[in-house]
């Protein structure tokens, strides 16, 4: 017999919508640290699954479609199996949100949306210091940022998610 823990948590998809280098990536982790939760990251998966074919904007929309659609079955099995799951995948667009809201709503769990509202200036800086860190599988530039951050839509009333705002 299994040992089983007394206090029941309920399975719950945490989504995170953030202009680049706003902290998404750490904030995700540090969600990750509670039991019975699994974290996702786009970005390792994208520099796994497609090293060096990610040049430009189209690239990584391609590529991140193919991903989606490949870990969606895993993201429900995970949340129906009563595991949390956090996505670091940027739910910065009404159509990247429609996409996880489907997700939460097919497994019939409750869902958080983490605001990281940064200002460009602090985003920028961030994302100079990632870079030179060679950390991250990815290096943006200032102009790469703009050109991104332009279809960058914050989450809405309208569309009903449940937002918990995060400042600098």
């Amino acid at each position: 017999m299994f040992p089983t823990s007394s206090t029941t948590v309920s399975p719950t998809l945490h989504l995170v919508c953030g202009k680049i280098a706003s902290g998404k990536s750490t904030l995700t982790s540090q969600l990750a640290q509670t039991p019975q939760t699994v974290r996702i990251s786009e970005d390792s998966l994208l520099a796994q699954l497609y090293p060096g074919q990610i040049a430009n904007l189209a690239d990584y929309v391609a590529c991140a479609a193919r991903l989606r659609a490949a870990i969606a079955p895993l993201c429900l099995q995970m949340l129906q199996a009563g595991a949390s799951v956090v996505l670091d995948f940027p739910a910065n667009t009404p159509a990247s949100r429609a996409w996880m809201r489907e997700l939460f709503q097919q497994a019939g769990v409750p869902h958080v949306l983490h605001y990281l509202d940064v200002t460009d200036e602090e985003c920028k800086a961030r994302l100079r210091q990632r870079n030179a860190s060679g950390l991250h599988p990815f290096s943006t530039s200032d102009a790469d940022f703009d050109a991104i951050t332009r279809h960058f839509v914050p989450p809405a009333a309208s569309e009903g998610f449940h937002v918990v705002r995060v400042t600098a």
